[in-house]
């Protein structure tokens, strides 16, 4: 009688000849890198967790190529046990699911054992924003001109007023709008060329007050001078820096915003970039504007990511049954 061989035996025996874990998991990455244009970051989430999901079928007998169904419900849940969040147990899903259907696609698969597993269920929390009157306070605040201040401070200020007004007029991600070009000042612009995630280009309409804004900034950042101005005005970036990517960074550019929110009375803690474009995306809606045209605005790849606002369609139509309906106001 034929013993049946251990299964890890049989599998290292069978994977001899085979792309290691680490093999397979380069090549999807280089896929990413290069079909879907992933950002450095992304990479890097995507290669520590698909490590940590090698390393545990490495200490389970199995790999990459071998793995079974149950072998990636086992993995979730020693995730679960390591105390991780569902949100983060479902990132790591994620990323498994995309592995292996990269794999199934190469031919480097028969089958998809990610395929059938369902993520833990997880609450998305509502989105931190502003309200109308606070962000009117905060740009107000911005607007503020010290007359009698140097001119380098005046310089200073308009930039972070000109950065807040084009925020909150576009709904830009941090990181894309401390990259504009200086070709987004253009006098006769009407819309801002914004080149997002996976290098996908959209067109965002720039409002009167956000074009004044960076009209008067220039304006300013001309009439300075001197060696800064000079580095500013060969610059292809609307907000130069003499840092290594050659404009503002985006951590600078966050801490400015909370010295601003402080100065306006609101709490810092509550106020950062995205938090404002949480507010641009939330008013939107909260004013009639359609949920794809937002998705549009914001460079969302997927409606569900815009989903999270929701919650303001919800209360914008309770508003419209209460204030519109004929029967509303009876008892």
């Amino acid at each position: 009688m034929t013993r049946t061989a251990p299964r890890a035996a049989t599998r290292a025996a069978d994977g001899a000849a085979q792309p290691s874990d680490g093999r397979l998991i380069a090549l999807f990455l280089d896929m990413l890198a290069a079909e879907r244009g992933a950002a450095p970051n992304t990479l890097a989430a995507y290669r520590r967790d698909l490590a940590d999901f090698a390393s545990y079928l490495a200490g389970a007998g199995a790999t990459v190529k071998s793995a079974t169904t149950e072998d990636v419900r086992r993995y979730l849940g020693v995730l679960a046990r390591r105390g991780l969040r569902p949100a983060s147990v479902a990132r790591r899903l994620s990323a498994i699911r995309q592995l292996y259907r990269f794999l199934y696609a190469e031919r480097q698969r028969k089958d998809d054992p990610a395929a059938v597993l369902e993520g833990p269920k997880r609450t998305r929390p509502l989105p931190k924003t502003l309200s109308l009157a606070e962000v009117d306070r905060l740009l107000g605040f911005a607007a503020r001109c010290d007359l009698a201040a140097a001119l380098s401070e005046r310089v200073r200020a308009a930039r972070l007023a000109c950065l807040v007004e084009l925020l909150y007029a576009t709904g830009l991600r941090v990181s894309e709008l401390v990259a504009l070009p200086i070709a987004a000042a253009r006098r006769d612009a009407r819309v801002v060329v914004v080149r997002g995630k996976g290098n996908k280009e959209r067109l965002v309409p720039l409002n009167d007050a956000a074009k004044r804004s960076m009209v008067e900034y220039l304006a300013l950042r001309a009439e300075a001078g001197g060696g800064g101005a000079v580095v500013a005005a060969r610059s292809k970036w609307l907000f130069p820096s003499f840092g290594g990517s050659g404009h503002l960074t985006r951590q600078h550019f966050a801490r400015e915003l909370k010295a601003l929110a402080a100065g306006a009375g609101l709490r810092a803690a509550q106020v950062s970039p995205h938090v404002l474009r949480h507010a641009f995306a939330s008013h939107l809606l909260h004013n009639g504007a359609d949920l794809r045209v937002v998705q549009t605005l914001l460079g969302h790849a997927d409606i569900s990511t815009t989903q999270i606002y929701t919650h303001v369609l919800d209360e914008r139509l309770k508003s419209l049954v209460r204030d519109l309906h004929p029967l509303a106001g009876e008892n």
